[in-house]
């Protein structure tokens, strides 16, 4: 992908994409996996790229995480345990510790150079949770690690939490029907999985194959809608379960649980905001039907 030496670029399919201002290097090279770099850019602060594909900044991480995490997890009545696959800048597990019920979190990174880099430079992604005693931090395979490691403990989670690259090599085999079934196989009674599922004006059928993917595991599915700055586009995300609705809370219930949870530090997720992202315009209710 040609780029402008002043420009990041990054394609949303073969005929349309969405720059972002560089700034300043500071970090790049190749690990065993991928190839990563981490820019202080004008727009986003400290910006963080994987393979060419924008992953995290430090100014808007917060429409991602606080709505992956928090729509399915609020609907629970007090979530105790999560594994989380992927996820090695530790953005997640911050927004599972708001939750003063959060006893355990596991996370399963791939690259240990992610977790790296998100020590050196992300600190306003993951605010320490990298290093919070409740955190059992794994580097290896977590496809590896769901099939055989997990269901070797008997462990069992409250969520499963899907924080990973796009769906195309290595990745792709994680966004199976297969592997969404071995996830449900590890939850806990009135467990979900949440993961996003891809931008539906771009990736229109990359969106409706993945809901497919978890329609095919789980009895209840149910995809969710946001803008995400630094992916340039209207996103999907889906919770996933075959016990809880995250889309019949009223924004009320929502707010109370917050309240009564204590949850602070919310800079997008609120009780409007959960329920509008369940308001799906008749575009999105075709492609999904």
């Amino acid at each position: 992908m040609a780029e402008r030496d002043d420009l990041l670029l990054e394609w949303l399919n073969d005929d349309a994409g969405f720059f972002y201002r560089r700034g300043t290097l500071l970090d790049a090279g190749q690990s065993a996996y991928q190839a990563y770099e981490v820019w202080q850019t004008p727009q986003f602060g400290r910006l963080f790229r994987l393979d060419g594909c924008f992953m995290t900044s430090e100014r808007d991480e917060f429409f991602y995480h606080e709505n992956l995490i928090h729509v399915p997890a609020i609907a629970q009545a007090a979530p105790r345990r999560a594994l989380v696959i992927g996820g090695g800048d530790g953005g997640s597990a911050d927004e599972l510790f708001k939750y003063p019920s959060m006893e355990r979190v596991v996370l399963v990174e791939l690259d240990a150079k992610v977790v790296e880099i998100a020590r050196a430079h992300f600190d306003a992604v993951h605010h320490g949770a990298l290093d919070d005693p409740r955190l059992e931090l794994r580097v290896e395979d977590g496809l590896r690690y769901v099939r055989e490691v997990a269901p070797a403990s008997g462990e069992r989670f409250d969520l499963i939490v899907l924080d990973l690259t796009d769906p195309v090599g290595p990745a792709e085999a994680l966004y199976s029907p297969e592997f969404f079934r071995d996830c449900k196989a590890l939850l806990a009674e009135g467990g979900a999985l949440t993961l996003h599922i891809g931008a539906p004006v771009f990736q229109p059928e990359r969106v409706r194959r993945l809901v497919d993917n978890l329609r095919a595991a789980f009895t209840r599915v149910s995809p969710y809608f946001l803008y995400i700055p630094l992916y340039g586009s209207l996103w999907g995300m889906a919770s996933a379960s075959d016990t809880l609705e995250p889309a019949a809370l009223s924004a009320a219930e929502v707010d109370a649980r917050i309240a009564q949870r204590g949850i602070g530090a919310l800079r997008h997720y609120n009780g409007a905001v959960h329920c509008a992202q369940f308001a799906l315009p008749n575009y999105l209710r075709e492609l999904l039907a």
